[in-house]
């Protein structure tokens, strides 16, 4: 295992860098959310990169607000890039405890909320890419009556 490890740190290879791409909406069951998010990767080594699964955990100010998991398959070009879709479920105590958070703020305005997305792309073999990417992304205007 050790000689694993060794040989893994002597790759050589660049870490890959995952942004977050896009955030749709998808129909929801129950309590839950759901989105589809879109991951641009670019693969800066020399090496194309091959993937056999997808798992992401995404934070939204701080706090824990969704994951998901994809049994997409495929490659990143060497020197290239792409875009991997990956379902992602928001449990409704999840989004209630942002809700609550921004309105106890007195947010209610378009803002942009800071994210952590941390997650690894599975390789064929034992390897894989882990990767965390921080940014801001747009929060709708809050219906929020007034007295």
């Amino acid at each position: 295992m050790l000689l694993l490890t060794a040989c893994a740190g002597l790759s050589g290879r660049d870490p890959v860098k995952v942004d977050l791409a896009g955030l749709e909406p998808l129909p929801g069951e129950g309590m839950e959310l759901r989105f589809l998010i879109k991951l641009r990767v670019q693969n800066p080594n020399d090496d194309a990169l091959a993937y056999h699964g997808v798992s992401i955990d995404l934070e939204l100010r701080g706090q824990s607000f969704g994951s998901g998991v994809s049994d997409a398959r495929g490659s990143v070009p060497r020197f290239g890039e792409t875009v991997i879709a990956v379902p992602m479920t928001v449990s409704g105590l999840a989004m209630a405890r942002q809700l609550f958070s921004l309105l106890r703020e007195g947010e209610t305005s378009l803002q942009r909320v800071d994210y952590v997305l941390r997650g690894k792309l599975s390789g064929p073999l034992v390897a894989a890419a882990r990767f965390e990417s921080h940014g801001e992304i747009m929060l709708p205007k809050l219906a929020v009556a007034r007295p």
